[in-house]
């Protein structure tokens, strides 16, 4: 357990303890609340697969014992004297990041997700030496920095999955000019936690969205419950070669290695794509799809707090939450066998509050 000498709260979570990929009941400590602190009780958390990759120790990186978490919604219970946007009893969320250095160039134009010194909000090394621990947990200490408010017309459970999954689809929707190109055609690439999302996101704005999918079978939520304008199969080639060159934007939202070079060939001329998931092998990227149809490639990394906020207001507006299946923490390590599967309709978010009461 790793202790300094101002974590002195005692905290109730959930931990993998090494790389089976499950959880199990965890005690730990977190810092008391500083004077630029925030203290929330977490209420709920959405299951990124992300979580799964840490877990299983993918990237080669992880610090057992790791807390997951990275889609952390709850209240506030604690502020410290110098915070003056937050009180307790307000409603509050926590994505991926939760320390920067908040001077170089990157933080200073709101880029704060690009800060080289970044600490995520689980599996992170803070500037005090301690090991962050994230949101399968029953409390939660932040910098007001890396706290975002929920709007009153989000429920709680709903808007967690966009601290993460919201913000990372919408981050580069945002700068490639998609959400002002009413008309444009978007292509979401994988229909789950993101996907479901980015579909959402591109309805609302007045793109014509088409899905891409391995699955045939998601065909009719895609269009009945999503409203996607059309859906590829992207394992039938007759199909591919149907709808090449007839998208301005693709996200690609596959968490797992793919070629990249039969999606660049949906792009029209000049198209983007922008890849949002992190394989845990490199993805192939042929050069002739690419250079012939001087299409760009673009990655991106959650969002800054600022856009964050301004996803979750616009999500307020618009009335878009995440399609979620509620777990037990009892039911953690079976909804993580699940998502190993891909089997989850979209996103599973923990219920920690219902079962630390």
């Amino acid at each position: 357990m790793e202790v300094t000498a101002k974590h002195t709260q005692t905290v109730a979570g959930w931990a993998a303890m090494d790389e089976s990929g499950k959880v199990d009941p965890f005690i730990f400590k977190r810092r008391e609340n500083g004077v630029d602190d925030v203290t929330i009780k977490v209420l709920y958390c959405g299951m990124c697969h992300t979580d799964l990759h840490f877990m299983k120790n993918h990237f080669d990186i992880t610090m057992y014992p790791v807390v997951p978490g990275h889609e952390i919604t709850g209240v506030v219970t604690k502020v410290g004297a110098n915070v003056s946007g937050f009180k307790a009893g307000d409603r509050v969320g926590v994505g991926c990041i939760v320390e920067a250095c908040l001077a170089c160039d990157h933080c200073c134009r709101s880029e704060e997700n690009y800060c080289d010194k970044l600490v995520l909000t689980y599996n992170g090394i803070l500037s005090d030496g301690s090991i962050t621990y994230g949101g399968y947990s029953e409390m939660l200490v932040v910098h007001q920095k890396f706290v975002a408010r929920i709007p009153d017309a989000l429920p709680l459970d709903a808007a967690a999955p966009l601290l993460c999954a919201g913000i990372t689809v919408y981050s580069p929707m945002k700068r490639h000019g998609m959400l002002t190109k009413s008309g444009g055609s978007l292509g979401v690439v994988g229909l789950g936690g993101l996907g479901h999302i980015a579909v959402k996101f591109g309805k609302a704005f007045g793109l014509r969205v088409t899905v891409v999918s391995t699955s045939p079978a998601k065909e009719k939520e895609a269009r009945e419950v999503l409203n996607a304008d059309d859906f590829i199969v992207s394992t039938d080639r007759k199909q591919m070669q149907a709808k090449m060159k007839s998208l301005d934007y693709i996200i690609d939202t596959i968490p797992a290695k793919h070629s990249l070079g039969p999606l660049l060939e949906l792009l029209k001329v000049s198209g983007v794509l922008a890849l949002v998931a992190a394989p845990d092998q490199p993805i192939e990227l042929p050069s002739f799809p690419l250079i012939f149809g001087r299409r760009t490639i673009s990655g991106s990394i959650t969002g800054s707090m600022k856009e964050t906020q301004e996803m979750l207001d616009l999500c307020g507006e618009h009335n878009i939450t995440c399609d979620i299946e509620l777990v037990s923490t009892d039911g953690i390590n079976e909804a993580l066998s699940r998502l190993a599967r891909n089997d989850v309709r979209y996103r599973f978010v923990i219920d920690i509050a219902r079962d630390s009461n």
